[in-house]
């Protein structure tokens, strides 16, 4: 008599989502050539509806362009369209408007962004 194979768990809904966000960083932060100026016009499969257009010079249009590329964009669209400096420079407001798990895997992946956290109220 054969035993029945053991089905291996399905990952949950969380962890399919981490893994498609890792997939998609760049090997350092030093990477993001992204301008740091300027309006941008993001590509149709990163910003298919509502606003398209940004401008980095005003700190809400920053602000949801990078809200948008982090959930959108893809290996190239990260290291293209984000600028390392404007990225941690903004992290600490910018990881408490993404999802858990873009947030759980920038942090994981670049401590200085989890470093540049305010700190907790005492």
């Amino acid at each position: 008599m054969s035993a029945l194979p053991v089905a291996e768990p399905s990952p949950s809904a969380a962890e399919v989502l981490r893994e498609r966000y890792a997939r998609r960083l760049p090997d350092s932060l030093d990477g993001l050539a992204g301008p740091a100026h300027g309006t941008v016009q993001l590509p149709l499969h990163v910003a298919w509806s509502g606003l398209t257009q940004f401008d980095l010079d005003r700190p809400r249009s920053r602000m949801s362009m990078y809200r948008t590329v982090l959930a959108e964009g893809q290996h190239d669209d990260l290291i293209g369209l984000l600028n390392q400096a404007l990225l941690v420079d903004q992290w600490p407001v910018l990881r408490t408007l993404i999802s858990r798990a873009i947030r759980d895997v920038w942090e994981a992946a670049f401590p200085e962004l989890a470093s540049a956290r305010p700190a907790a109220a005492a």
